[in-house]
């Protein structure tokens, strides 16, 4: 029984003491973080082909 206690005291914090964010502001946050995902996996994208780039040329060389 100690576990249901546990659970149900859990569930009864989670709704009466935490402080949530509006609906809004959580929909606004998520944009914010996927539109920073794109950019970042872009910019991760961009380097690499600069390296692959590179390292073609250089084992040309050689």
């Amino acid at each position: 029984m100690q576990l249901l206690t546990y659970v149900k005291e859990s569930f009864r914090e989670l709704k009466e003491n935490m402080t949530w964010i509006s609906w809004e502001e959580a929909q606004k946050s998520t944009a914010v973080v996927a539109l920073f995902t794109v950019l970042f996996a872009l910019a991760v994208f961009g380097v690499d082909k600069v390296f692959q780039t590179l390292l073609k040329q250089l084992f040309q060389i050689f």
